[in-house]
């Protein structure tokens, strides 16, 4: 097909564009060979007339369908070029928040500038063990597939970790190495993985820095080899470093910092151990406040501090060489401080000491422990050396700046290099090291405004590294044309050896650098001079136009502009001898230099255990004895050299970081950037590589069942899909340079797929319309005949009905006529009203203007008066104001006038005088006013005397005038008044009557109402109880019932902690025995059962104690810090042991003594019986023994006795004496305890003493109360067991009396009772087995080690916990506790043994989870317990235990018990584990309802074998048939039902779990249809339950989560309806799930729509109310908490049949 024939109507395309580097486009008209022009329509819906040239503007590139955008791997599509790149990334990123795409073997991560949940354990565990291709994108992806190839084809791994600074390389190196921490962790738990990542503070705290394009830059390079021994466990680590950019030490751009470690010592500086150091705050060093701004948002220094001491602690970096590195870094910040001062002739300098308020040199020299005169002397000074002499020169003002910066940066430096040899040293590992994985951190390509020495050593590394890239693309491609045997024809790729001649080359530009450097008098113009001379006519060399001091390389991402100025001074590094040799005298300066030269040479042989042995080309000379006897550039060419050589020898893997955008903002993506790090980095180089050849790569079965709509039937015929698929596209695509065919796969050439994909969305088009087609022709017919037959129904009622319909037209007519005139008057009417109407607003209009302009002029009128009163008024002010100015004037000098002597001397002429004149009128005028007064006071009086006669005569006469009226009106008053009175009386009684009344009726109503009131507060008050009490009943048992969950976990997984660190102490126990007898390095797996421990339990035997010695004793000898970190819990329950242990002793003591007073009673009523009546046991050992020895059974009985007596005397004695050595002990402590205490009293005041006495005797009285009550206990417990036991010794007693009253004389026959006693015993069956002691161990091996579960298949199950029980309960009936601990310690160690030896039978495993957890329920049945008691038989209850408590043993079979069932749980998912994910997910259940779309370089090539059955083969079906066997083999074995429903339930929880998680990190299977495949496999399950009558258990509800995920992938997500129904639907997955799902979404053809960016944002509002956990995946490692029911047995032990097969001939039953 004609690439030409592509751009037709409706193509969408790309043009490029300014802004966003490329703009979509659609195709408006069709394009024909030769047109000058390209019709095309844009997104915002304008039109562009595209020119097109065939070299200038060739035609623009073609669009990807909608299918193919957002792949996972950029090379799945079908048009490879830039902007399709470009967008699938943005989209990605944006719409999908994914940071991370394939682009064939790269991996390219866009930083976020956000913390994701996607680095977390469970997503380790989830990517584990996946193939590369199978699993979204992801750096741990990139991990697992350099581990599985390291340990598959046995070959050193690299991944190349590259990017500008910014854009999250030393994130995702730090990512990876987490993931080998945690898959590939050490064996014997030495956490060297621990130590691998605790570098990385260290790292990031010397190397890392703040830019202004990231804050945590990395400024330097570096390579980490992660060692692993044969089992593939790290073992240790070495890090190479490159280019640490020691300039940042002395300078820093603005808003940039120092290293990291410089500003968190000095946030520390506070600190105590600190002080001595001498520091402040960051601000007040010249070193680190260069930038302006010291601090970094959300980053505290003195946190990061503590973070990066603990690294260093872990390490192993002792405390004195921690203050070392911090001492060294203080005197650097203190020798920035120093004050350098010129002289005045300008070429000579001075140090500024004399100045109290700067100490810096005085704390230089004290940190470092150097002279501080002879420092002070040579930082200014200089020492020049020739033929002749020697001599001292001064150095000027800028010279010694220099100087003093180089020294710094010399000194850090060598600081840096001495921590990475000490952490290589803590890293190393004596142990062989079989493989490595390395993680090489390395910059980006870098071009700036300025771009200097450390760029072009950078930029000189990355043209390095792509030359490795572009070459192992190249075969990779190359390798997989081979395989498919597809003709090779070679691909043209850009090779950059050209540009790295130019700088590396002979009389390249570093060599040329280097020969300017030994020219005494070199300068940058001389070298810039000859670069010109030399390389003017490289293709990869320009001169700059305007400059003569700098060049251009054309590097393989950009051309960059490199300015000279520096290069020769940074080339040199030089650093003064003087100052080197005053450092030097430094004991801890010189230490640092000598070990830093040592850890040179080490990091080079730290490599032995890896299979490279890098060694120089040519032998290197002596260097001369001189510090720079080698300059940066060709020491960092000797370093790149030897990295070049590691990674040619390594299978590279490639990680791209880009840096979205740069203002550091979170999902915000700038094109213009992204295309300059694509082209920078790489990726595009290995888009064109792909391109070049065939990109598109199919299987034959994929591409027949994506486009054999295409084939006709009779082409299908055929059998063979690969003479199919030829057949097709042979008839397809004529060009057959288009494709070719190899053994596996398709190979298209790019657009073919596209061309492939617009036939099929053609084929499927025209079927549609050709359905739409047919089925509207059948729905219009189907109406033409339904409107056919309505008409033939309905024409012989037309004609009854047309005269009708005439009288009925000719009605309307009129009554429409009349209508029409009445309407006609009345518009008439109306329009006579409303043109009136219109006339009268008219009038009022013009009359209202009338008014408004009268108004307006009274108004303009008053303002203008108004305007005129104002002004006039501030005249008058203004007026005021200047009058009182000048009267203030006035008297301002009136007042000065005042103040003159002369003014005074006027004044007081005559003032005498008039004074005088003055007193003489004031005391004439006083005499005149007493006079005047006496006058007034008599006269006053005089008119009161009057006054007050003439008031007494006026009150006399109105007296007499008012008697007469006022009796009169008296009287009426008090009429009217006792009318009133009598009127109140009568209203009163009236109104008490009504009111007795009514007040009667209340009361009546009032007791109704109290009645009810109570009868129903009482009814409510029962209610409530009763809602109360059901409430907290409900509460209550939920409760309880999730703490009893919550307790039952906790305690689970402190018995799996138990067990593990039991298991960890067997391994050590075993490494110590196997280091003592056999040399050499061994050591166990650590991924074990945490089964496998065969220890004893505690409290069991006597021989435990033993055990627990020698354990102690191997601690000993192991070291006890070190044995203290495995095997603390051990010792702790080791600790109860031997306490129970001694109890048991002493309780054994007691019982002993008891039954020699027993024995004493009887001796002493009953001697001479004793002698001629004993037991029939004794009579017939008493006949043993005289078969055996020649003496008479008088004599044999004597000396029996005789014995018996003398050892009980010696324990008498031996107890006696030890109770009295111990309790002198205890005096003797308590002596001096009391000692102690008397002196310590007598040395305090008397009130002290009162008060110390008092404390004394409430302590002693409350430890005696504890102890008593502690005692009072042991002897309860105690008097229970020696009652129960007296009982049973008194029983034996009774019957020993009886069968000696009824025992013959005669003892000739033994033998002959012997016998008669076992035919009584074999009659009378009593449910017990006897065995002899000797014959336990075959007992335990027949019986457990050597037992096959298909032995016992057609017997009882749990036959063989059955008999051990009855050996049991043999040992209690004669009382043997040795005999019973023996055998149960045997059993369970057997076990142990058993389970650990088969750890990955299921079977086995199921087994002797059986019979465990059987021999438990026989314990509880028979263990004499009302509790378990009720369901027994009364013959059970005979059969009780007598003698034996076992309540211990039982808990420690429930512990054994819980262990099998995590191991039967591990050993089930293990084997379900590789069939989940294809039965669930990938095997069709439903024939072809799954699509497949094209796919890309990582599910092409997948680090795992396709060819070979592997878990792609698994379906539902064997997924079922698997969970049918673990049912069967658990039913046939007798397991509980309570038991198989856990187990089934914790199996379904894990097929949830894997699912689940696989469907959250895979796009490929987030489709409708696998949505719908999920469901029905679901549906499956369900029905398997329902089969095995377990569909009414929890097991359902744990797939509730897979259920709704399968339901979110099938409902519509299109409208806000939507949107609510999903939230009210996936209840049982999280926010993030349902966001998770929703981005992964991808339709599998064309037909269905993706999910919108604003659905999911409407989601995710609706889901933040909901307080779900942070997590994305599930716990996969989940194990619910088992629950054992008592279920006992009905079975009659008395009727047991054990099979001869068994071969237990050596049992007996009684």
């Amino acid at each position: 097909m004609s690439c030409l024939e592509l751009y037709s109507s409706y193509t969408r395309v790309w043009i490029p564009d300014p802004e966003e580097v490329w703009r979509a486009a659609e195709i408006i008209k069709d394009y024909k060979e030769g047109d000058p022009i390209l019709h095309l329509k844009l997104e915002d819906e304008s039109t562009l007339e595209y020119p097109i040239g065939q070299k200038d503007n060739p035609l623009p590139f073609l669009r990807n369908p909608d299918i193919l955008v957002g792949e996972n791997d950029l090379t799945a599509l079908s048009y490879l070029h830039e902007p399709a790149v470009l967008h699938n990334l943005r989209v990605r990123f944006l719409e999908s928040n994914h940071i991370y795409t394939y682009c064939g073997i790269v991996l390219v991560a866009i930083n976020p500038y956000e913390q994701l949940p996607i680095y977390g354990e469970e997503v380790i565990n989830a990517y584990s063990g996946q193939n590369m291709g199978d699993m979204d994108p992801h750096i741990f992806a990139v991990a697992e597939e350099a581990y599985k190839q390291m340990a598959r084809d046995e070959k050193n791994q690299s991944i190349i970790v590259s990017g500008e600074s910014g854009a999250g390389k030393t994130v995702s190196a730090k990512y990876a190495m987490r993931y080998f921490a945690t898959v590939g962790g050490s064996a014997n738990d030495t956490s060297v993985e621990e130590k691998v990542l605790a570098s990385n503070p260290i790292m990031e705290a010397i190397g890392n820095a703040k830019t202004t394009r990231n804050d945590n830059s990395s400024r330097f390079g570096k390579y980490i080899q992660i060692g692993f021994d044969r089992q593939y466990h790290i073992i240790g680590a070495n890090m190479r470093t490159y280019l640490l950019e020691k300039s940042r030490v002395v300078f820093q751009a603005e808003d940039e910092r120092n290293y990291h470690i410089f500003y968190q010592l000095c946030a520390s500086a506070s600190l105590q151990e600190f002080k001595d150091l001498a520091l402040t705050s960051a601000e007040d060093f010249t070193y680190t406040s260069l930038g302006e701004n010291i601090f970094i948002d959300g980053v505290n220094d003195a946190e990061d501090f503590e973070k990066t001491r603990h690294a260093f602690t872990l390490l192993g970096v002792k405390d004195s060489h921690q203050g070392s590195i911090y001492k060294i870094i203080a005197s650097i910040l203190h020798l920035g401080n120093v004050e350098i001062r010129s002289e005045r002739d300008g070429e000579s300098c001075r140090i500024s000491v004399s100045n109290p308020d700067n100490p810096s040199l005085h704390h230089f020299c004290r940190l470092l422990g150097v002279e501080q005169d002879q420092m002070e002397h040579w930082l200014c000074h200089r020492k020049l050396v020739t033929t002749a002499e020697t001599y001292v020169k001064s150095m000027s003002h800028a010279q010694a700046t220099n100087a003093r910066n180089a020294l710094a940066k010399h000194i850090y430096a060598h600081l840096f290099d001495w921590i990475v040899q000490h952490i290589n040293k803590a890293l190393f590992t004596t142990t062989k090291q079989h493989s490595f994985i390395g993680v090489l951190d390395i910059y980006g390509f870098e071009t700036f405004e300025f771009n200097s020495f450390e760029q072009f050593c950078i930029n000189y590394a990355n043209e390095k590294l792509q030359q490795q890239f572009n070459s192992h693309v190249f075969k990779l491609e190359q390798e997989e044309y081979m395989k498919e045997q597809i003709p090779w024809t070679l691909i043209d790729f850009y090779d950059n050896q050209p540009c790295i001649d130019l700088i590396e080359a002979k009389l390249g530009i570093l060599d040329l650098l280097d020969e300017e450097c030994k020219v005494p008098k070199g300068t940058d113009q001389n070298w810039a001079q000859k670069l010109y001379d030399h390389h003017s006519s490289s293709n990869h060399f320009q001169k700059p136009r305007m400059s003569n001091t700098s060049f251009i390389v054309v590097h393989f991402a950009d051309k960059v502009e490199y300015q000279c100025d520096g290069f020769l001074e940074k080339n040199r590094d030089t650093v003064y001898e003087e100052q080197i040799n005053i450092l030097k005298a430094s004991k801890l300066v010189a230490d640092l230099f000598q070990e830093a030269k040592e850890g040179s040479t080490t990091s080079v042989t730290t490599s032995k255990g890896s299979k490279i042995n890098v060694r120089p080309v040519k032998p290197s000379p002596k260097p001369p004895n001189r510090e720079h006897r080698k300059t940066v550039g060709h020491q960092f060419r000797n370093s790149l050299h030897l990295l070049m050589e590691t990674l040619n020898a390594t299978t590279p893997h490639y990680v791209r970081c880009i840096k979205p955008n740069d203002d550091k903002e979170a999902f915000s993506f700038d094109s213009r950037r992204a295309v300059q790090q694509l082209r920078a980095c790489g990726v595009l180089e290995t888009i064109r590589i792909s391109a070049a050849g065939y990109p598109s790569r199919w299987t034959y079965m994929d591409f027949f069942n994506r486009y054999r709509v295409l084939m006709k039937k009779k082409e299908m015929a055929s059998g063979d899909k690969k003479v199919i698929c030829k057949n097709l596209l042979e008839t397809l695509i004529k060009d057959p340079d288009k494709f070719q065919f190899g053994k596996t796969k398709i190979f298209f050439r790019a657009g073919q797929v596209a061309y492939l994909e617009k036939l099929r969305t053609d084929k499927f088009r025209a079927a549609c319309i050709k359905i739409q087609k047919t089925v509207r022709g059948w729905l219009q017919r189907i109406r033409y005949q339904r409107i056919r037959k309505a008409a033939h129904c309905l024409s012989p009622y037309l004609r009854l009905t047309r005269a009708a319909l005439i009288c009925q037209k000719q009605l309307r007519m009129v009554r429409e006529r009349r209508a029409y005139l009445r309407i006609h008057r009345a518009v008439v009417t109306i329009q006579a009203f409303t043109r009136g109407m219109h006339t009268r607003r008219l009038y009022q209009e013009y009359l209202q203007h009338h008014k408004a302009t009268i108004i307006q002029k009274s108004v303009r009128g008053w303002m203008e008066r108004k305007k005129f009163r104002r002004a006039r008024n501030a005249a008058v002010v203004i007026q005021c104001a200047y009058r009182r100015l000048l009267a203030k004037r006035q008297l301002k000098q009136l007042k000065i006038e005042a103040r003159s002597a002369e003014h005074l001397k006027k004044l007081n002429v005559g003032m005498e005088n008039k004074i005088v004149q003055l007193q003489r009128k004031m005391d004439d005028q006083n005499k005149e006013n007493r006079s005047l007064n006496e006058q007034l006071s008599t006269t006053n009086a005089s008119l009161v005397a009057e006054i007050s006669k003439l008031q007494k005569d006026l009150d006399l006469m109105r007296s007499r005038q008012g008697d007469s009226n006022q009796l009169t009106s008296l009287q009426t008053e008090l009429e009217r008044l006792q009318a009133e009175v009598q009127e109140a009386h009568s209203e009163k009684k009236r109104l008490e009557e009504e009111y007795r009344s009514e007040k009667q009726e209340l009361e009546q109503r009032v007791l109704e109402l109290e009645k009810e009131n109570s009868v129903l507060k009482e009814e409510k008050e029962e209610m409530n109880q009763r809602i109360l009490q059901s409430r907290n009943m409900e509460g209550k048992e939920a409760g309880l019932q999730a703490e009893l969950d919550a307790e039952r976990q906790r305690y689970q997984n402190l018995v799996k902690e138990f067990s593990r660190l039991e298991q960890r102490y067997d391994n050590l126990q075993e490494e110590v025995s196997l280091a003592k007898f056999h040399p050499g390095h061994r050591r166990n797996p650590s991924n074990q059962s945490s089964l496998e421990s065969d220890s004893n339990y505690p409290s069991i035997s006597t021989s435990e104690v033993g055990d627990t010695e020698d354990t102690i004793q191997q601690v000993e000898e192991m070291g006890l810090d070190k044995a203290a970190m495995d095997i603390g819990v051990f010792m702790k329950l080791q600790k109860r042991v031997r306490e129970l242990e001694q109890e048991r002793r002493r309780l054994q003591t007691n019982l002993e003594k008891m039954e020699e007073l027993a024995k004493r009673k009887v001796s002493h009523h009953r001697v001479p019986e004793q002698k001629n009546s004993t037991s029939e046991q004794e009579s017939a050992d008493l006949a043993y023994n005289s078969l055996k020895d020649p003496v008479t059974p008088v004599e044999a009985l004597h000396g029996m006795l005789l014995e018996a007596q003398l050892q009980t005397q010696t324990r008498q004695h031996e107890d006696e004496l030890e109770a009295l050595r111990t309790q002198n002990e205890m005096l003797r402590e308590d002596l001096e305890r009391k000692q102690e205490l008397i002196s310590h009293t007598l040395s305090l005041s008397p009130d002290a003493q009162v008060e110390f006495s008092i404390q004394q005797e409430l302590t002693r009285l409350t430890n005696e109360n504890l102890d008593l009550k502690e005692l009072v206990e042991k002897l309860e417990k105690n008097e229970k067991k020696l009652k129960k036991q007296l009982r049973i010794y008194m029983k034996k007693v009774q019957e020993l009396e009886a069968s000696q009253a009824k025992a013959q004389p005669s003892r000739a026959r033994p033998e002959l009772t012997r016998q008669v006693t076992v035919q009584r015993k074999e009659k009378d069956f009593e449910g017990m087995l006897e065995y002899n002691k000797e014959d336990e161990p075959l007992l335990i091996k027949t019986l457990i080690t050597d037992m096959k579960p298909h032995n016992v298949s057609a017997t009882v199950p749990c036959l063989p916990a059955y008999v051990l029980f009855m050996c049991i309960r043999h040992a209690d009936y004669i009382n043997d506790d040795q005999k019973v601990h023996s055998l149960l310690t045997s059993t369970i160690n057997a076990i142990k043994k058993v389970l650990k030896k088969h750890n990955n039978d299921f079977e086995m495993t199921s087994f002797w989870l059986a019979n465990t957890s059987r021999l438990l329920h026989c314990l509880k049945q028979y263990s004499g317990d009302e509790g378990f008691m009720t369901h027994n038989t009364p013959k059970q209850n005979e059969h009780c235990l007598k003698n034996f408590d076992l309540a211990e043993y039982r808990q420690v079979l429930s512990d054994l018990s819980i262990q099998i069932y995590q191991q039967l749980i591990k050993v089930a998912e293990d084997i379900m584990q590789p069939m989940i994910v294809s039965a669930m997910l990938e095997s069709e259940s439903i024939p072809s309802l799954a699509g497949v779309k094209p796919m890309g370089y990582r599910n092409r090539s997948s680090s795992m074998d396709c060819d070979g059955e592997g878990p792609g083969g698994y379906t539902l079906v064997a997924l079922i048939r698997q969970l049918g066997q673990f049912h069967s083999t658990m039913a046939d074995h007798g397991l509980d039902p309570e038991i198989v429903q856990q187990v089934i339930r914790q199996l379904f929880y894990c097929i949830n779990a894997i699912t689940l998680n696989n469907l959250l990190l895979r796009k490929d299977v987030c489709s409708w249809s696998t949505g719908l495949q999920l469901r029905y496999n679901i549906s499956q399950l369900e029905e398997w339950l329902r089969g095995k009558n377990l569909h009414q258990t929890a097991t359902v509800g744990t797939m509730e989560p897979l259920i709704q995920a399968a339901q979110l992938l099938q409902v519509k997500k299109k409208t806000s309806q939507d949107a609510e129904e999903i939230c009210s639907l996936c209840t049982a997955l999280t926010a993030q799930q349902i966001v998770k799902i929703l981005n992964l979404y991808t339709p599998l053809n064309e037909f269905e729509e993706r999910v919108t960016v604003s659905f999911i944002r409407n989601i995710q509002g609706r889901l933040q109310e909901r307080n779900d956990p942070p997590t994305l995946l599930v716990d996969t490692k989940h194990i619910f908490p088992v629950l054992f029911p008592y279920t006992p047995s009905a079975l009659s032990l008395e009727n047991l049949h054990i099979p001869a097969s068994l071969s237990l001939d050596f049992l007996t039953r009684v």
